[in-house]
């Protein structure tokens, strides 16, 4: 068990085409990093889940690399005109990407 630090877990939401910028820019700064698949709600789109473990110290860090490597920006979708009898499709402007984060404290953690 490792205690001598205070220890945190970050949980980030990409957009699957920010994973790899954003793994490398959070590895640089030497935050342990793990990922898993998975898809948003809203739109359906892939997004990769991050779970992020690194010393309290980092925080900020890994919070400004996630910023620099997750830009936000305005897609087009195509959704159909409510009231409409007919599907007429429409485009749409949505704004994607970007990080969602969530911060953990982590009461123990062990390496084994």
């Amino acid at each position: 068990m490792n205690n001598s630090h205070v220890h945190l877990l970050l949980m980030a939401v990409v957009q699957e085409q920010d994973l790899d910028i954003a793994t490398r820019a959070l590895h640089e700064i030497g935050a342990s990093v793990t990922f898993l698949s998975s898809a948003g709600g809203f739109l359906g789109r892939r997004n990769a889940t991050l779970l992020i473990g690194l010393p309290e110290t980092k925080e900020q860090a890994a919070l400004d690399a996630l910023q620099t490597a997750c830009r936000q920006r305005i897609e087009y979708m195509t959704l159909p005109l409510e009231g409409s009898p007919m599907p007429m499709p429409a485009p749409v402007p949505v704004t994607v990407g970007g990080a969602t984060v969530f911060v953990l404290p982590v009461e123990r953690f062990e390496q084994i």
